[in-house]
């Protein structure tokens, strides 16, 4: 940690430990508050949420006052989405994926749907406000569904094409829609659950999943313990290289956490077959789950909540109508399509996670409402597939529609 004053302001700059014991730190703080104060628990916010909106508080503070600010060195971010994904993958056993397929499929083009809808609502309140077309294409599927990253390269192109600020719209957008998923998601799936005192349910999913990943009830040998974590690495390697190659085919940038949840169900299922190691279900699920807070802690304690001052204008009336949208058509609509019950309430969490912000925040705002209700392992399987890949099927062709249509021919 070092300390200096840059343009009149005191800075203390944290390099990549001292960020990550930070973050760590957020996280700890968040459960402590999550089960000490009866609204946030009540409401399903979740635990990094609330110790990364403090921290982020902090900050917004300090920039507001001209007085101190914080710069992060934070290499663990990609590193912990990567390994999270990964065990996602090491989770998806071919029996489980059987056991859900039509309501995956269901869920994938209602998602689908949704992006398209997305973007037609931007373009709406561009014609109507005189907005820009770019700049309301970025605070719609591109941002809502692509997260930051899709933002910043989207951005990056437009800002080629003559749009100057894109980037800025993008990041603002993006970071305005990450902070609703993870406050609608949770409070959302809570009360479709309570209004329709709504339980989980035992069907053959549910029998499926404990069947595959019951627990042997023994320790591990330190051998065993190394070689699940020795798989993680070597998927999340393997990935990264496949989705190299997948970037170069296909001449655009293949997200690299698919790679790696695809190579690792491939490794999954290949070892049910030829037992290759011991693979333990709750230790993969553990590390899941610590990757995935970390991960999310980062990503919020180091957002720069400023930004959406950025978001003035028909901007911000673009990605406010994104929320309300969002909010509207998972309570009343895709609830209904996926089934109307438990595991369709958990599910439309995680849509307003990944449908707003990044499919980690589906992850989180489903955990949440798990911890709380019970676990829905339809929820759990289904929408990080769809969130981290599927989704793209569709969105990303259909974006490009709307961007040669209403962007390019405007030139």
């Amino acid at each position: 940690m070092t300390f200096e004053v840059v343009d009149s302001v005191f800075t203390v700059n944290l390099d990549n430990v001292l960020t990550l014991a930070l973050a760590a730190i957020l996280l700890l703080i968040g459960y402590v508050l999550v089960r000490k104060v009866h609204f946030l628990e009540k409401f399903c916010i979740p635990a990094p949420v609330v110790g990364g909106f403090l921290f982020m508080a902090i900050t917004w503070i300090g920039h507001s006052t001209g007085t101190f600010q914080f710069t992060f060195d934070d290499p663990f971010q990609s590193v912990f989405m990567l390994a999270f994904f990964t065990t996602v993958g090491l989770g998806a056993s071919l029996q489980l994926l059987k056991s859900g397929g039509k309501l995956l499929i269901i869920y994938w083009l209602v998602c689908g749907v949704i992006s398209i809808i997305q973007n037609a609502i931007g373009i709406g309140v561009s014609r109507l406000t005189g907005l820009e077309p770019p700049y309301a294409l970025l605070a719609s599927a591109i941002s809502m569904i692509g997260g930051h990253g899709a933002a910043l390269s989207y951005g990056t192109t437009f800002t080629e094409m003559g749009y100057p600020i894109a980037k800025t719209v993008g990041a603002a957008a993006a970071t305005f829609g990450l902070i609703s998923a993870v406050l609608l998601g949770g409070p959302l799936g809570r009360l479709l659950i309570e209004r329709r005192h709504l339980t989980p349910s035992n069907q053959n999913f549910t029998t499926a999943a404990e069947d595959v990943n019951q627990s042997e009830g023994r320790t591990l040998t330190s051998f065993e313990l190394i070689q699940n974590v020795v798989v993680i690495i070597v998927c999340m390697a393997a990935g990264s290289i496949i989705a190299g190659w997948i970037s170069s085919l296909i001449n655009m940038k293949f997200p690299t956490y698919v790679g790696a949840m695809f190579f690792a169900v491939l490794i999954r299922n290949l070892n049910e077959k030829f037992h290759f190691y011991h693979f333990d279900f709750a230790l993969v699920d553990g590390i899941g789950t610590v990757t995935l807070n970390l991960y999310l802690s980062l990503a919020l304690m180091t957002l720069a909540l400023w930004e959406l001052a950025d978001l003035v204008g028909a901007v911000l009336l673009v990605v406010a109508a994104q929320v309300l949208f969002m909010a509207v058509v998972a309570y009343f609509i895709v609830f209904r399509i996926l089934g109307a019950d438990y595991d369709a309430a958990v599910m439309c969490a995680g849509l307003c996670g990944h449908g707003l912000g990044a499919t980690p925040s589906a992850i989180v705002n489903m955990t949440a409402v798990n911890d709380r209700y019970g676990y829905s392992r339809k929820a759990m399987m289904i929408v990080p597939i769809v969130g981290a890949f599927l989704v793209d099927i569709i969105y990303q062709p259909q974006t490009i529609w709307f961007i040669s249509t209403f962007v390019q021919n405007l030139k």
